[in-house]
């Protein structure tokens, strides 16, 4: 593998634990200190990385040219029970993911917007290439996740605008969906964005192309 993946590959695992570390944070911010006494609220990636979600389907993903980065890391322990906001406690807690990959993206996007005449090479590597490929690889972790599809973040979104009637339908489907495994609601929503790849890869670029001012694909 050569530097440049290598740098990749770990930008995009760093973006995926600050993803679940956020989780955690606002989590303790709401009362809940679960992912605090579990050692959770550190960027250091030892207590976050998923053998298979952190490193082999990135790195399978890379090499094979699939043109999207995409992981996961173990994720973040919380008691929705010791929230103080019972109505909106989860869906701040599973928006705050999403939301820093949304924020990472658009400070390194406004790098490369602003700032890349003073930034010439990462480590001695392409700068353009790696700052582009951290961008795109956080919209797409945010936007991905707020599928509101279970176990997704924006299902958790989602169900905090429903009415109770429509909360206890949806926790219903989530019980449903947790009966097939853990593979299961993944290769159900990867179905998804197969069916809605083209809509959803114009979103992608859209939004990159307003933070960074650049078309990428």
């Amino acid at each position: 593998m050569d530097p440049l993946s290598i740098l990749v590959i770990a930008a995009l695992i760093l973006s995926i634990i600050a993803h679940e570390v956020a989780h955690g944070y606002v989590a303790n911010w709401l009362g809940d200190p679960t992912a605090r006494f579990a050692g959770r609220l550190t960027l250091n990636p030892i207590p976050h990385i998923d053998l298979i979600g952190s490193i082999v389907v990135p790195g399978l993903l890379y090499l094979s040219g699939a043109g999207v980065m995409f992981g996961w890391a173990k994720p973040v322990p919380y008691n929705p029970y010791n929230l103080r906001d019972r109505k909106w406690g989860e869906a701040l807690v599973a928006a705050a993911g999403p939301g820093t990959n949304l924020f990472i993206a658009v400070v390194f996007g406004l790098i490369l917007r602003f700032g890349m005449s003073g930034v010439d090479s990462v480590f001695g590597l392409d700068a353009y290439a790696v700052i582009a490929s951290v961008v795109y690889s956080n919209i797409v972790l945010a936007f991905f996740n707020l599928i509101p599809i279970p176990p997704l973040d924006g299902s958790k979104v989602l169900t905090a605008f429903l009415p109770i009637r429509g909360q206890m339908r949806f926790h219903e489907l989530s019980l449903q969906v947790q009966q097939f495994g853990f593979f299961g609601p993944f290769l159900f929503i990867f179905l998804v964005i197969r069916v809605f790849q083209e809509p959803f890869s114009q979103l992608i670029n859209t939004i990159f192309s307003l933070i960074t001012g650049i078309s990428f694909f």
